[in-house]
């Protein structure tokens, strides 16, 4: 697509220091699923995801391998691709901090920096954490760690600094402008609190190993692997090519989705950095919350990271990406639990958007030869689910607008309760005996609704809504949300023999996953 208003969303760049896991499915899922409505929105849309491969973290994961650090990316960053095909993600681009593109991109940020005063050369001590990759202040430590828990060491070097403590007022007269900045609520107020609070001037470069970028005219020092990382958003559209037409199309990003232990870095450095080389900040962060397993916090020792392919293999991966997004509000943190995935599952899709379907297509099979019935006047029962069914559209652009997944889902689920509750007061099978005209005028009430559900669950469950759509035998071109009122249900179209699209899973899988 080459019209629409561009939308440009990212995940974080995952660390290849591991395998992927639940969280990272988690935010990818939830980026893909606004990309993916947004093209269906008419939007031009660039998705992009990737890896993180630079700074001592890495370089020591790649010696305890026994491979150099390039081998070890390559191996890992793989694993993330492969997460991307699994999770049937739509990204658009797919970006690794290695590469060609992406040095070029940061020693240019770097120069424009320098030549405006920015950045200059001085001592660092203090207290560093390879786990994390950051600084802290002795007041932020707890117990002698860092406020993650992670393991610090003392470090003094020369290291270039960032005049990040000259951005401390205008950052917050930023915030102030843009209130929709940061998301949700309560990571703004953390943020707000922290700037408050004063910045001092920000370590930018390192000399105690090498695998990373070299500073531009001084390689004895490589950039500090989080002013590396956050450009990556720009390395993606183009930069230091403002004038290109992906940079200028695409920049500054819509929103860039994060987790909830990275929002310092993209809503305080990532915002100064970019302001001080004269460029225009995002419009939105989002960071969500973090996963617990069975109520037990994700942890190598525990031995329960749960890997997405295990997942996909119990449950399917819509039925994996529908839990995801509707099991709790994106934002807060929550449980994974595998009752609580087969809840969703027999609950919400087998028993309820499934068993509606199933129902219907089937009485129509039966009593309408197999084809979209002729509908006679429309009563005020039928006006009234089919306006609950054309309301969805405006309701879920607000929702997902504020990343509010769960209750856009919780919308269109209402809408299903509402046509079964149709389908029990209208009783078509009685109307079959009865009144034939008005049967055929309830099923296509009906199946018109599940053509609106059908095309507004595409994002979050893009094969199961297209067999959904395959059996109300609509083509590639009547899917988009343009469609939902552009091209109704066609009467006397011919159906395929419908088939169960939700299958229910019984307890006994329970166990698979973990």
């Amino acid at each position: 697509m080459t019209g629409g208003t561009p939308f440009y969303i990212t995940t974080p760049i995952y660390y290849v220091n591991d395998a992927p896991h639940i969280g990272h499915a988690y935010t990818t899922v939830a980026c893909d699923v606004l990309a993916r409505f947004m093209r269906l929105d008419g939007r031009r849309v660039k998705f992009l995801t990737g890896t993180d491969e630079h700074g001592q973290k890495v370089a020591k994961s790649a010696r305890e391998a026994g491979i150099d650090p390039q081998e070890f990316c390559d191996r890992v960053s793989q694993n993330f691709r492969d997460m991307t095909r699994l999770m049937n993600i739509s990204n658009d681009d797919f970006i690794r901090t290695t590469e060609a593109r992406h040095l070029r991109s940061c020693q240019a940020l770097w120069q424009v920096l320098v030549e405006r005063g920015e950045i200059y050369l001085g001592t660092f001590a203090g207290w560093y954490s390879v786990r994390d990759e950051a600084f802290y202040e002795d007041g932020e430590l707890v117990n002698g760690k860092a406020p993650t828990g992670a393991e610090v060491e003392w470090v003094e070097e020369e290291n270039y600094f960032f005049r990040l403590s000259a951005w401390q007022d205008r950052l917050l007269a930023f915030y102030d402008a843009n209130p929709d900045f940061i998301a949700p609520r309560s990571r703004r107020n953390e943020v707000v609190s922290f700037v408050k609070g004063g910045l001092r001037d920000l370590s930018v470069s390192r000399t105690s190993f090498s695998w990373g970028i070299p500073v531009p005219d001084d390689p004895k020092h490589v950039m500090y692997v989080w002013l590396d990382a956050l450009n990556n958003y720009q390395t993606a559209v183009d930069y230091p090519d403002i004038k290109s037409e992906e940079y200028s199309t695409f920049w500054p990003a819509d929103l860039h989705m994060v987790g909830k232990d990275i929002i310092r870095f993209h809503t305080v450095y990532w915002p100064a950095f970019l302001m001080a080389a004269g460029l225009a900040p995002p419009k939105r962060v989002f960071a969500h919350g973090w996963w617990t397993v069975e109520g037990q916090k994700m942890s190598k020792s525990l031995g329960n990271f749960i890997p997405p392919a295990r997942l996909v293999e119990a449950y399917g991966v819509d039925a994996v990406r529908y839990f995801m997004l509707r099991e709790l509000p994106f934002g807060s943190d929550g449980d994974f639990s595998h009752r609580a995935v087969l809840g969703r599952i027999n609950g919400d899709l087998a028993n309820g958007l499934g068993n509606l379907a199933q129902r219907v297509l089937s009485m129509i099979n039966r009593n309408c030869a197999g084809r979209v019935p002729q509908p006679a006047a429309l009563t005020a029962a039928d006006e009234a689910l089919l306006a609950t069914a054309r309301g969805l559209l405006p309701r879920l652009r607000a929702e997902f607008a504020e990343q509010a997944f769960h209750r856009g889902l919780e919308a269109v689920w209402q809408v299903v309760g509402e046509a079964d509750r149709y389908v029990d007061e209208q009783a078509p099978w009685v109307l079959a005996k009865s009144d034939r005209e008005r049967m055929a005028t309830v099923l296509y009430t009906l199946a018109e609704t599940i053509r609106h559900i059908a095309i507004l669950v595409q994002p979050v469950m893009p094969d199961a809504a297209g067999r959904l759509l395959d059996q109300l035998a609509l083509g590639p071109e009547a899917r988009d949300f343009a469609s939902l009122a552009a091209r109704p249900l066609v009467p006397g179209t011919l159906l395929p023999k419908p088939v169960g699209v939700f299958p229910r899973h019984i307890e006994e899988r329970e166990g698979k996953g973990g």
